[in-house]
């Protein structure tokens, strides 16, 4: 009998009980892991149900991953390649699984845990019955959940197990910590330092690392706690579901080889769990989802670190009093200056033209101020020499303040009405913001009606300095730009999702991506920037302003701008690094097209790769460069709720996930080729730092 669920059963025909099956296919999953099925261990039947995947997408036999309950120690799940280990879920922590933060409650589905001296599983169920939903196993070894989409019928891709490379099992070795944040991602923990320094600085860290000082067992040990991290591998554990964590620490302390100890039920906060020798496989996630850790010192590593914070107690006590009295001063001498009667403006409110500022205006934007003389001392009273290029709201200059620092500024131009805006827009966004792939904003100056911004200097300038550069371009390998494209990538990721604003860009084009001295980009140029209030994804305009080539759609024909017309500029952004060519002003022998056509044309006849600028040719990895090709290509879709959003999108281009086909991009015209007169005439290839700005208006 097939029963709603998709269980296959056997029983006796007769049999009144519903359950009582001879025998049924949930308890042999296959590569898929459905609603009301038991995924674990029947510790009576000796009855292990574990997830294979299939060999291929159209190949169902037996593959080389599998991904099944381990209950060495306390019980977790992994995944492995054969023998290999190459993803751990991590243990129930009362909440989730310690590996799997974005196991969270939501609309689609509750799930829950099962660990008693009988069975051990995870179910879940879908809290609706108009929602189809599944897990698998895929053959390249992700957990995945589809939901199916009715609309248009096929499955979509809801939430992956794996996030990026510090899911990889161990990847940082034995006391070694992931953060996918850091650069380089693995380092050691506190109290510890790498076992092969040499390898360390190769980015080999599969030999972890080891203790400074070694543990001495006398009862002078301690514990660092280490927080919001996925735990350590639990096959080397021992736990206890009523201690508590003091009694913890104590059994601890007296076994020799333990390691470290947690919270074993978070939800609760009970439980003891306690490993021995090696911590491997940690990593650090964001506040609120990972749990704490409390891992052994011995004596002296504690007394350096107490040392340290008493060091910093004698330092910081005399200097908070010293900037309180400083502030007190800087407050007055503010106050004093905001009652004086002239016409241009001391703190950072925008004013128009006739020095009349709104209630609205006035919000709170307070920035570090600088003096106008020290930002003209800074850049040699703005002279030519230190001008860096010019865009819409004005000049760009460098400067070093008197202390060496390297600074850029911003300098309004007084003949730009839109530049005005762009200042109190820009200072509104990025003054809140802190990432780093975003460029950061050091203060302002305002000096009656000069308005100037000043930022951190970027040594290498903008990415179109380097990818549209017939010379920079070959110093550009596919390592430095595949960087550059992730990097992109999380800054708007920031923007879009994880910052105090929703922020739309809407002018994220390869000359405000500016560049520092590591060749890390940071997103800049703020000024045509919005935010959106709440959950709200999309607003319109009647005053579409942005840059020809990176403009999405919808966003240029009727005005509507969201975090999908960025992501389209993304889009465009990833083909042009890709193949060191602009889209606007491309141009081929063989066709009209422009890059986003051409790179199409390509891909639906197999030959992305010809897409790949010939500069870097041999130092790439294939299916590194046509996975971000297909990313490129499914951000510039034609309409906004086909291209994915900047989770995904981050999300695919750091894993292996099974890519859905790319639709026909927005704006694939052919155009018609100019004569050889329009040739003979047109303008030279270099242009302003801020290219093509369009206005369109709309009557009323």
């Amino acid at each position: 009998q097939l029963l709603d669920t998709g269980n296959l059963v056997v029983r006796f025909e007769n049999d009144i009980e519903p359950e009582n099956y001879l025998w049924q296919s949930f308890d042999y999953p296959g590569d898929t892991f459905l609603p009301s099925m038991k995924f674990g261990i029947d510790f009576g039947k000796g009855l292990n149900k574990y997830l294979t995947a299939w060999k291929s997408v159209d190949d169902p036999s037996k593959g080389v991953y599998t991904n099944r309950f381990d209950s060495n120690g306390y019980p977790q799940i992994l995944m492995r390649k054969g023998d290999e280990l190459e993803f751990n879920s991590g243990y129930w922590n009362g909440l989730r699984f310690s590996g799997m933060p974005n196991l969270k409650e939501n609309d689609i589905y509750t799930f829950g845990f099962v660990f008693n001296e009988k069975e051990l599983y995870y179910k879940y169920e879908l809290v609706s019955n108009s929602v189809v939903s599944r897990m698998i196993l895929s053959p390249e070894g992700r957990i995945q959940r589809f939901i199916w989409v009715e609309r248009t019928r096929e499955w979509r891709l809801y939430v992956s197990g794996q996030m990026d490379n510090c899911d990889r099992y161990g990847l940082c070795g034995a006391f070694g910590i992931c953060n996918i944040n850091d650069s380089p991602a693995c380092s050691c923990l506190s109290g510890f330092e790498p076992r092969e320094p040499e390898e360390w600085r190769r980015a080999d860290w599969s030999n972890g690392c080891v203790r400074r000082v070694e543990l001495s067992c006398d009862g002078g040990d301690g514990f660092v706690k280490r927080t919001s991290v996925k735990v350590p591998d639990t096959r080397r554990s021992w736990y206890n579901v009523s201690m508590d964590i003091k009694e913890c620490e104590r059994v601890c302390l007296r076994n020799c080889n333990c390691s470290a100890y947690a919270t074993l039920d978070i939800k609760r906060g009970s439980g003891c769990l306690i490993w021995f020798d090696d911590l491997v496989d940690i990593r650090s996630y964001a506040a609120g989802d990972g749990q704490d850790i409390f891992v052994r010192m011995a004596a002296s590593e504690l007394d350096r670190k107490a040392k340290a914070k008493r060091r910093v107690r004698v330092i910081v006590v005399p200097v908070l009093v010293s900037v309180t009295v400083l502030l007190g001063i800087c407050l007055f001498l503010y106050w004093k200056r905001k009652q004086k009667k002239k016409n241009g403006v001391s703190s950072v409110v925008v004013v128009h033209e006739n020095n009349v500022a709104s209630d609205k205006q006035k919000e709170d934007l307070e920035l570090p101020l600088f003096d106008f003389n020290t930002i003209a001392n800074a850049t040699n009273n703005f002279s030519d020499e230190c001008k860096l290029g010019e865009g819409g709201f004005g000049p760009v200059y460098k400067g070093i303040l008197e202390d060496g620092k390297e600074i850029a500024v911003k300098r309004h131009s007084r003949k730009s009405k839109q530049g005005l805006d762009e200042f109190q827009n820009e200072v509104k966004c990025i003054a809140k913001l802190q990432h780093r792939n975003l460029v950061k904003l050091l203060g302002c100056c305002i000096d009656e009606e000069e308005r100037m911004l000043v930022y951190e200097y970027m040594p290498n300038k903008s990415l179109n300095s380097f990818i549209f550069d017939e010379g920079k371009r070959k110093s550009m390998d596919w390592s430095k730009r595949n960087t550059i494209i992730i990097g992109i990538g999380r800054g708007l990721l920031y923007l879009h999702q994880d910052s105090r604003l929703r922020i739309i860009h809407r002018d994220l084009k390869a000359s405000n991506i500016l560049l520092d001295k590591d060749m890390n980009p940071r997103i800049s140029d703020f000024g045509l920037a919005r935010s959106l209030d709440g959950s709200d994804t999309k607003a319109n305009t009647r005053r579409v302003m942005g840059t020809y080539g990176y403009m999405a759609p919808e966003y240029t024909i009727d005005g509507i701008y969201s975090t999908k017309s960025d992501v389209f500029s993304f889009g465009v952004l990833v083909l042009e690094i890709i193949s060191g060519k602009k889209n606007r002003g491309f141009r081929h022998e063989n066709h009209d097209l422009n890059l986003l056509g051409h790179a199409w044309r390509l891909y639906k006849n197999g030959k992305q790769l010809e897409l790949v600028d010939g500069v870097i040719k041999g130092s790439y990895v294939e299916s590194e460069v046509k996975r971000s090709i297909h990313v490129g290509l499914l951000c510039v879709q034609k309409y906004p709720e086909d291209r994915p959003d900047m989770t995904m999108v981050v999300l695919m281009l750091g894993s292996e996930l099974p890519l859905p086909e790319p639709k026909q991009p927005g704006f694939y015209t052919e155009r018609r080729r100019p004569t050889e007169a329009e040739s003979s005439s047109s303008n030279p290839e270099w242009s302003s730092s801020n290219h093509l700005s369009v206005t369109h208006l709309q009557p009323r």
